[in-house]
């Protein structure tokens, strides 16, 4: 079921549905929305609640005017989702970029996280070296924009079918780039490792071998579980549904049994 929920900086608008058990929300990639979770929503409704958002600017949510989409703003839009959906505990499920938002969102509602699951999440790009980081601000700024992210997700996108390719690219060509530029930005000044040290409850991680860099949250964090999934894109819970609704489910058998 749809429902609209008003944010900090407008409409958000959550794909929630199924009872029983403890309740998972999911949190999307960059230029994503909440269907690109829908393998795992009718997997995990068949016994649990589970929900998935639209980050603002994303999807059927309103774009911030303000172009704010710093990880705290995003966290802030999970509060009043969860306020306004009645969720008190929960798994948070996070790819790619969302992987960033819901590591934030942990760090700062421990209390409320039940267990984290980090599918591909964008690693500690603080430690990129200067000169790349400054290619990314002043590319993401100019028209070139999506041109330089078809091509740096390219090497993501291997592995990946046709279908989700042109998904993924049609999405991101149609995504502003104020918003591009705004999501990267706020990630490219992101320190993970506080939050992971200090979200104290179940969390897990799963690699795709594209990702898998000195940078990396697992090779950075000793005490992180991970695993590594090869054969497959980057978009995995598209390109192959069945095995992230694995992981998933012995994910959430450990966290139920913490």
């Amino acid at each position: 079921m749809l429902t609209a929920v008003h944010g900090p900086a407008g409409e958000l608008m959550v794909d929630d549905g199924g009872t029983g058990g403890l309740p998972v929300l999911f949190v999307h990639p960059l230029c994503g929305n909440a269907t690109y979770w829908s393998a795992q929503l009718e997997h995990l409704r068949q016994t649990r609640r589970a929900a998935a958002l639209d980050l603002r600017g994303h999807g059927r949510s309103q774009a911030p005017s303000d172009n704010d989409y710093s990880l705290d703003s995003l966290s802030a839009d999970i509060d009043a989702v969860v306020d306004s959906i009645g969720l008190d505990r929960f798994v948070l499920v996070g790819h790619s970029i969302g992987g960033s938002v819901v590591l934030d969102y942990a760090g700062l509602r421990p209390q409320r996280v039940s267990g984290l699951l980090l599918v591909d999440a964008t690693a500690d790009v603080r430690q990129l070296p200067l000169e790349q980081k400054l290619e990314f601000t002043t590319v993401l700024e100019s028209e070139g924009c999506h041109r330089f992210i078809e091509n740096f997700w390219e090497q993501f996108l291997d592995g990946s079918s046709p279908l989700v390719r042109e998904r993924v690219l049609t999405d991101m060509h149609r995504a502003p780039r104020e918003l591009i530029a705004g999501m990267i930005g706020t990630v490219l000044k992101f320190n993970p490792l506080p939050p992971l040290a200090s979200y104290k409850g179940p969390k897990f991680a799963v690699v795709m071998p594209t990702n898998d860099t000195p940078l990396s949250l697992h090779n950075l964090v000793s005490d992180l579980p991970h695993v590594t999934i090869s054969g497959t894109g980057h978009w995995l819970q598209m390109d192959s549904p069945a095995e992230l609704n694995r992981v998933l489910d012995s994910f959430l058998d450990t966290v139920e049994k913490a």
